[in-house]
Order: C-alpha cells, then structure tokens, then sequence
C-alpha cells in the first residue's frame, strides 16, 4: 500500500463501545478498503448508574463513558461522535416467526423490496409496539412451498415465505441507552446484544455452523447466543453474573467487597477438586485469615446457581448437549482461573475461553476475553459500512466534563427535537 492510500485509510475509522453495569470499554480502529480493522485506541473504567445491563440513571453512564473515552481518543487521534453500541439485561430476547406474501407471477424474481417486505410480515403482530426490533435473522426462505433455501435473492417465485429469528428489547431500556451515550455525545449508530457482539469477534464460521454457543458472563448479567447452520438462533439472559460471587463472599465473610473481590481474583479457581492451602491469607495492618472451605463453598453455591441458569436457557432453546462446537466463554466473569474446567463438568460440554485473535495496531492488549464484545462491536461497524470520517487530529474532548455540562448538552438536543 502506498503512503497516499495508507493515509486516506486512516480517516475512516470505527468504534465499539461496550456498556456493562461495573465496566465500560471502547475500541476505536481504522478500517482500510478492504474492511479490514487495526486498532488504534482502547481503554476501559468503571461503570456508574447501570444495573443489570440497564441505565438507572442517564448522569452516572455518560460521565463514565465520556471520562473513558477521552484517554482511547488520546491514544488513537480520533475524536469519537458515533459507535456501536452494546446492549443487555433480561429484556433482551429472541422470538421465532414467520411471515408469508404474494410477490406476483411464477417468473417474478425476488428483489431486495421482496425481502423487505416479508421480513415486516414476520415481525408485524408478532413483536409488541412497547419493544424495539434489534434485528431480524432469517433462517430459512421457502419459494412456492420449496424451503430450505438460505438467499432467494434473484430467484423466481409467486409466494415468498421466511422463517426469522427476531431480537428485540424493550423501548424504553433502548431509548434510555441511546440518551445516555448521547449526553456524552456520542450517537449510538446500532445496539447490538453483547453476546452476539462477541460472537463476531470469538467464533469462526466453522464453528457457527457446525453449532456453538457463546456465554458472555459479565459482572452483573449473563448472556447467550447460540449459533447453528451459520445463523443466530437464539438471544437469552440471566440478571446473575460474577459480582454476586463478590457480594456472597462480602456477606459471609463480613469483609468490604474490594478485598472479597481480592479473594475471589486471587485465590479462588474453578477447579474445586485441587488440593490447595487450608487458610487463605489477604490484607495488610492486619493481615487476615480465612477458612479456603468456607470461601469456596460459597463461591461454588452461586457458580452452581448461574450455570444452572445457563442450563436451563440452553434446554430452552433446544441446544443442551447438542453443540458440536461447545461453549465458548468471554467477559469479566471468564478470568476466573480454570472457569473453564467447572463450566465444562456444569454443562457437560466442551468449553473454551473466547479470546480475540488475528488483529493489528495495539491488538495485544485486548486480546482477552472481556474486551471481546468491544472488539466485535468494532468489527461489525466495519463490515456494516458505516465508517466515521475524519482527519487524525486531536480530539475535541477532554474527558474531563462536568455533571453539569453533560446535563445541559443533554437538555439541548431534547429540546433541539421540537
């Protein structure tokens, strides 16, 4: 590549922007012509005003990403203004349709307005006015009661019919998730279920069509998406997720959550079956000492809890022990040491940590699991096409905004509305 080409590669960029309950992280990366993505900037800080996946303010998620995103805008040279955007909580789920239409004579070939169409048949009447369609899969087409047939694009056909998987959240959950990153002025292009955010950036093509589920076990939510014949089939999750280990053991132990956090980091894995120390030592002036059989009992009660709950999302999506591929892990909740060998007796699968790999720039740093959903969110961007443009310049933001000033600017683009 040229110096010309390399430099006008570097003014299209895009940016994942991951929204969790305890930690907000970014990844911003310039696409060059081939939709390929370097990253250039990332960063990640705690999380305020979210919980369970969902904004309980609009002050306390804003404030956060606007301070994280000035040091991943430093870093790049981008001044970030819109992004992809992820999403979770309960509300987030997945329904299977169908739709049926009339497209004219048997020599009619299927256009783009065809599949339009039949996709709002599917979803019309069957998604409730008070929820937002996320997005629409289709799994199978049918052609004048031939089915089976993946793409009818240019086919020709009388009667079109589509069986889709629909995903979709509740309204106001979504509204107030896009007002929240508009007050840090950031315009959130598309919501997308961090599972299937993560997806993008874990999964190979092999193993979404052989059969594979992602779990992205994040801090105060669990997510699921499974995948089979290269398609998404089912969206779940589970208001449970690795901070309820930190709370039990706060409130067993009668210790402040940063050091059961320390305890859970440092000395807990998943393999309860290893000989280990009888006593668990942490802290300074004083040093404290702890029984490792009451700490892992309660650990492994609430593990058992949240993969139960898995278990039971999988049977209900028809998928428990039947995913060639297995499960493969991602989140916060995945650095747990040897998560994965209780996963797999829990499940009774094939597990794996779903680790990013294959980037350029400043890949090595987030590479890991809980950068996973960012860095798909990134990719995503990319391949949708909706690139941002601009000059590597300094970014107009510090960083550094005041409640205030966040507040105000959000007043302003309510009102600009009437």
């Amino acid at each position: 590549m040229c110096y010309n080409e390399l430099m006008d590669d570097n003014k299209r960029f895009v940016t994942g922007l991951d929204v969790g309950t305890e930690n907000v992280r970014a990844v911003i990366a310039t696409v060059n012509k081939n939709g390929e993505i370097a990253i250039v900037g990332y960063n990640e800080g705690k999380s305020a005003g979210m919980r369970k996946g969902v904004p309980a303010n609009l002050a306390g998620p804003a404030g956060a990403i606007d301070r994280m995103l000035g040091d991943a805008e430093r870093m790049g040279g981008y001044d970030v203004r819109s992004a992809y955007v992820s999403i979770n909580g309960s509300t987030v789920i997945s329904t299977h349709t169908e739709g049926m239409i009339a497209v004219g004579t048997v020599e009619h070939e299927i256009n783009d307005e065809d599949l339009d169409r039949v996709e709002g048949v599917a979803v019309s009447g069957r998604i409730p006015a008070n929820r937002d369609v996320l997005d629409v899969v289709p799994l199978e087409y049918a052609l004048d009661g031939q089915g089976g047939i993946k793409d009818p694009l240019g086919m020709s056909g009388a009667r079109l019919e589509i069986r889709a998987n629909v995903i979709s959240a509740l309204t106001p959950n979504c509204e107030n998730l896009k007002k929240t990153t508009a007050a840090a002025d950031v315009q959130a292009m598309r919501l997308i279920p961090s599972p299937v955010a993560a997806a993008r950036a874990v999964l190979t093509e092999r193993q979404k069509e052989n059969g594979v589920a992602v779990v992205d076990f994040g801090a105060a939510t669990t997510s699921i998406a499974i995948y089979e014949e290269g398609d998404l089939q089912y969206v779940g999750v589970i208001p449970i997720g690795s901070n309820n280990i930190t709370n039990d053991l706060a409130i067993v132990l009668a210790i402040d959550p940063e050091l059961a956090e320390e305890i859970k980091t440092r000395f807990i894995t998943g393999d309860f079956s290893t000989e280990k120390s009888l006593a668990i030592k942490v802290g300074k002036n004083p040093e404290r000492t702890f029984d490792r059989k009451e700490v892992e009992e309660v650990v492994k009660a609430r593990l058992d809890e949240i993969f139960a709950e898995i278990r039971k999302k999988l049977k209900a999506a028809h998928y428990d022990q039947r995913l060639p591929e297995g499960i493969v892990l991602v989140g916060g909740g995945a650095k747990m040491r040897d998560i994965d060998v209780f996963a797999k007796e829990a499940l009774e699968a094939a597990v794996k940590i779903g680790v990013p790999q294959g980037l350029d720039g400043v890949a090595e740093a987030v590479e890991k699991p809980e950068f996973a959903t960012a860095i798909g969110l990134a990719m995503l961007a990319a391949e949708s096409g909706e690139l941002s443009v601009a000059p590597g310049k300094k970014p107009k933001k510090s960083g550094k905004k005041s409640s205030g000033s966040n507040s105000l600017g959000f007043i302003k683009k309510i009102f600009s509305k009437f």
